[in-house]
C-alpha cells in the first residue's frame, strides 16, 4: 500500500497552506494572530493569579522574583518571543502541540478526553449495530463536507473561528518514537478500522470524490459479519491477542514494540492500516448502565476479570487514533487523541453527526425534511440501486468495501508485551475512580435568571466544595477557547481570584445568606471578566510556558555551542553585573522565575476543569492531570447540570456529595433572600432580570425554576457542610499549608445482506 500518511511537521497549517476551495476554510486569511501582551501586563497578571494560593510570605518572594525578572531577563526575553512569533502562525502552537506529543506516561486516564451521546432520536436504531452504522454514515457525511470545503465554518456571536484544527481530526494518529511522540496524518485516508473483542477489521467506506461507498444496508452487513466473526473468539482468550492495548503503554516501550512489530513485513502493512484509517470504531460487549459505569467505560473501558483472565471493554481500544466507541446496548460516544484537536473541535463534530441523526429522524415522519450535510451516496457504492454508470465523465472506481480481519503474527515477545500491557493496564484502571453527578433541580435557566454566568457559577461551586472539605484553596485550571485567533487553542483561566477566595471562606463562615450570595456574585464577575480576557488572549499561562521554552531552547544552544554545562538561573556560574548587556550565556540560564515554587504551585492544576456543553451530550470526562488532583468535566444543561470526576481515589463521590450539597444551600439562599425582600415592605432585592424589586410594587420575581428534582428531594443525607467559626477559619488562615510539585492486509470475512 503507497504510502500517502505525511508526519505533523509537514502538514502544519502556515500562512499559504492551500485549504479546500469553499466557504469552510475562506475566514482563515482573514484572522489575527494570537496577541503577545506587554511583559508588564503579563507579570501582573501572573502575580495576581498567584495570590489566593499563597501565604503571604510566598507571595512576597515571588513578587521580588517577578521585579528582578521584568529587569534582567525578561524584557530580552520577551522580545525574542515576538521575534520568534512574527514568522509564525502563532507562538504558542508548536510548543503546545509539543507538549502534548512529549508525553511520556499512558495517554488513558491522563491525556484522552472522551464525550457520551444522548441516545439516538429514533428508538428504532437504539441497538448497537444500528447505531454504529448511524454514526458512521454520519461521520462520512461530515468528512465530506470538510474535505470538500462545503462544511459551515464555526463561529462565536459573529466572529470567525480557525478551522485548523479539523484538518488534525480524521485519518490521524499518534505515532511513539525513542524520543517521543509525533503526529502522521493521511489527508487522503478512505477507510475505517473497527475493533471487536480486541479484534480489528477494516474496509474502505469512501471513494475517490470523498463520497460515501456504502448504504446503510451495506453497512450494517459488514458491521454484522465482523460481530460474528469476533463473536467466535472465546471471552477468555480475547486478551491475549488484544494489539490496542500496546497503546496504552508507557510511549518509549510502545515505540519499542511498534519497532518490533514493523520487522515483519505483515505487521508492518497492519500497522499501517490502523494508523492511516480515518478513525476506530469500538463494538464492546458489555452494556453499561449507570452514569458513573458510562463514563469509566468511555474514559478507559471497563476492568473485569473471569478466572483471572480480564474480558472487560478494556482490550478494545486503540488509544491513538480518534474512537467511535458502541456499547452492547447502544450507549455510544467518541474517545480522542488530544494533541491536535481541542475539546471545542470534536464538539462541532459530535454535534453534526447528532444533529444529523435528529433530521434522519424527521425525514422518516417527512420526507420534505432537510439534511445537515451536502454529501451524496457515491454512484459505485455498494448496495447502490441501479446499474453504476460515469456520471460527468467519472471512471468507474472499484472500492474494497469488503470487510477485512488484521492477522498479525503474534511471536512469543509480542505476546509477553500484550500480556504486561494489560496487566498494567488494569492496574492504572484499578487506581483511579470515575463518578458521576446528574444533578438535575436546576441548571443553566435558573442560574441566567438570577444573574448569574452559568460557567462562573459552576466553577464557584467546585471551590466551595473543595474548600468545605479541605479547608483551602488550590491551583484551578479551566480553558478558554482562542480559536478566534489563527490557530488558536486554549488559554489557562485561574479560578482561584482573590475575589474567589474571599467567597468560599464567606460562604464557609457565619455570614448571613445576604453576604454569602454577595460574595459569590462579586466572585462570579471577576470570574466572567476573567474569561473574557483570557479568550482574547490576555492570559499569563501559554506565554510564560512559550517564554519558558525559548529559554530551554537557548540552554540547549549554548550548551552544544559551549560543549559545557550552563547555569541553570541560581547564579552559580557567570556572573552579570546589573548594569551589562544581558548576554546569550545568561539567557540560556533558565530564569529564577521559572524556579520559583510560585510557577509550579499554579502549574499544579489540583482541579483540573473543561466545560464542553451541547445538548447533543450526556456526559464528558477526563482523568486527572497530576497524582492527587481531580479531573472534572461538566455540562450545564438548561435544566440540570452533568458533572463527570476522576481521581487517584480522592474520594470522588465525597467531593460530588459537597458540590450537590452546596448547590442545594445556594437554591435555599436564594428562595430565602427572595421571600424576605416580599415580607418586608421597606426591602429591596435586586433580580437580575427584573432589576430593583420593591415587595409593595407587586412586581414579579423569577423564582428558581429546574429539572424534576426538587429541593428537599436533595436535602435528605446532603445536608451544607456548615459553617466554620471565626476562630477556625483564622487558624487555617494562620496554618495554612501550599502543597507544591515540581498486498491488502487482512483475511476477507463473509458478509451478509440484510
Amino acid at each position: 500500500m503507497p504510502s500517502r500518511a505525511q508526519t505533523v511537521e509537514s502538514v502544519t497549517l502556515v500562512e499559504g497552506h492551500a485549504f479546500p476551495t469553499g466557504k469552510t476554510f475562506a475566514g482563515q486569511d482573514s484572522l489575527p494572530r494570537l496577541p503577545i501582551p506587554p511583559l508588564g501586563d503579563t507579570m501582573k497578571r501572573y502575580v495576581k493569579a498567584l495570590e489566593g494560593l499563597q501565604s503571604s510570605s510566598e507571595h512576597e518572594r515571588t513578587k521580588e522574583i517577578v521585579g528582578e525578572f521584568l529587569k534582567k531577563e525578561g524584557p530580552k526575553l520577551h522580545q525574542r518571543l515576538v521575534d520568534y512569533a512574527s514568522t509564525r502562525a502563532s507562538y504558542i502552537e508548536e510548543w503546545w502541540t509539543e507538549s502534548y506529543l512529549s508525553h511520556a506516561d499512558s495517554v488513558v486516564l491522563s491525556l484522552n478526553p472522551f464525550f457520551i451521546l444522548e441516545d439516538d432520536p429514533t428508538p428504532a436504531r437504539g441497538n448497537q449495530l444500528m447505531r454504529a452504522t448511524s454514526l458512521i454514515l454520519a461521520s462520512l457525511d461530515f468528512i465530506h463536507d470538510l474535505r470538500t470545503g462545503e462544511l459551515e465554518p464555526d463561529s462565536f456571536r459573529g466572529t470567525p473561528l480557525d478551522m485548523s484544527q479539523y484538518t488534525k481530526l480524521f485519518g490521524t494518529s499518534r505515532i511513539p518514537t525513542k524520543t517521543g511522540c509525533k503526529m502522521q496524518i493521511d489527508p487522503e485516508s478512505r477507510h475505517i478500522v473497527v475493533l471487536a473483542r480486541g479484534q480489528l477489521y477494516w474496509f474502505d467506506v469512501l471513494d475517490s470524490k470523498n463520497r460515501t461507498a456504502m448504504t446503510e444496508r451495506a453497512l450494517l452487513a459488514n458491521l454484522t459479519a465482523i460481530a460474528a466473526d469476533a463473536g467466535r473468539t472465546p471471552p477468555n482468550q480475547v486478551a491475549q491477542s488484544a494489539l490496542g492495548v500496546l497503546t496504552t503503554e508507557r510511549r518509549t516501550i510502545w515505540a519499542h514494540h511498534r519497532t518490533h512489530l514493523m520487522q515483519n513485513d505483515g505487521n508492518a502493512m497492519c500497522l499501517d492500516v490502523v494508523d492511516k484509517a480515518l478513525f476506530v470504531v469500538c463494538l464492546d460487549d458489555t452494556s453499561p448502565e449507570t452514569p458513573s459505569e458510562m463514563c469509566t467505560n468511555m474514559l478507559c473501558g471497563t476492568y473485569k476479570l473471569e478466572k483471572g483472565v480480564q474480558v472487560g471493554t478494556c482490550t478494545n481500544r486503540w488509544y491513538d487514533k480518534l474512537q467511535i466507541i458502541v456499547a452492547a446496548n447502544g450507549a455510544a460516544g467518541v474517545n480522542f487523541e488530544h494533541s491536535g484537536v481541542d475539546g471545542h473541535t470534536v464538539l462541532r463534530f459530535v454535534g453534526d453527526i447528532y444533529t444529523e441523526l435528529i433530521l434522519r429522524f424527521a425525514r422518516s415522519i417527512n420526507s420534505a425534511s432537510g439534511t445537515l450535510f451536502k454529501a451524496k451516496l457515491s454512484p459505485w457504492a455498494k448496495g447502490g440501486p441501479g446499474k453504476k454508470q460515469p456520471v460527468e465523465g467519472e471512471q468507474p472506481e472499484v472500492i474494497d468495501t469488503e470487510p477485512k480481519k488484521l492477522e498479525w503474527v503474534m511471536t512469543p515477545e509480542l505476546k509477553l508485551a500484550v500480556r504486561f500491557a494489560e496487566t498494567r493496564l488494569s492496574d492504572l484502571i484499578c487506581q483511579n475512580e470515575v463518578v458521576a453527578l446528574e444533578f438535575d433541580a436546576y441548571g443553566k435557566n435558573t442560574i441566567t435568571q438570577h444573574g448569574f454566568s452559568p460557567d462562573a457559577f459552576v466553577q464557584m461551586a467546585y471551590q466551595a466544595a473543595y474548600f468545605s472539605l479541605y479547608g483551602r484553596t488550590e491551583s484551578t485550571y479551566e480553558p478558554a477557547m482562542t480559536k478566534a485567533f489563527l490557530h488558536g487553542r486554549t488559554e489557562a483561566i485561574r479560578t482561584v481570584t482573590p475575589e474567589c477566595v474571599d467567597f468560599v471562606k464567606t460562604f464557609c463562615s457565619e455570614a448571613s445568606p445576604r453576604d454569602k450570595i454577595a460574595a459569590l456574585r462579586k466572585a462570579c464577575k471577576a470570574h466572567t471578566e476573567l474569561t473574557k480576557a483570557c479568550s482574547k488572549g490576555l492570559g499569563q499561562d501559554r506565554i510564560l510556558y512559550a517564554m519558558y521554552c525559548l529559554a530551554q531552547q537557548a540552554q540547549k544552544r549554548e550548551r552544544a555551542m559551549s560543549g559545557s554545562s550552563v547555569a541553570n538561573g541560581d547564579g552559580s556560574s557567570e556572573e552579570d553585573s546589573e548594569d551589562s548587556e544581558i548576554s546569550e550565556a545568561t539567557l540560556a540560564r533558565i530564569p529564577a522565575l521559572f524556579k520559583d515554587p510560585g510557577y509550579s504551585t499554579l502549574g499544579h492544576s489540583t482541579l483540573s476543569t473543561s466545560n464542553c456543553g451541547n445538548d447533543c451530550l450526556r456526559a464528558f470526562g477526563f482523568g486527572p492531570v497530576v497524582a492527587d488532583g481531580l479531573g472534572i468535566g461538566y455540562i450545564i444543561k438548561p435544566d440540570s447540570i452533568s458533572i463527570c470526576a476522576s481521581s487517584k481515589h480522592r474520594q470522588t463521590a465525597r467531593f460530588l456529595d459537597a458540590l450537590k450539597a452546596y448547590f442545594v444551600e445556594v437554591q435555599r439562599m436564594l428562595k430565602q433572600l427572595h421571600q424576605e425582600s416580599n415580607r418586608n415592605p421597606n426591602s429591596r432585592f435586586v433580580d437580575p432580570i427584573l432589576g430593583e424589586i420593591d415587595a409593595r410594587t407587586g412586581k414579579p420575581i423569577s423564582h428558581l425554576k429546574g429539572g424534576s428534582r426538587t429541593p428537599s428531594e436533595y436535602s435528605d443525607g446532603y445536608g451544607m457542610y456548615g459553617s466554620l467559626s471565626e476562630e477556625v477559619a483564622r487558624a487555617l488562615d494562620k496554618n495554612r499549608v501550599v502543597r507544591r510539585t515540581q498486498v491488502v492486509p487482512g483475511t476477507r470475512i463473509a458478509t451478509v445482506e440484510l
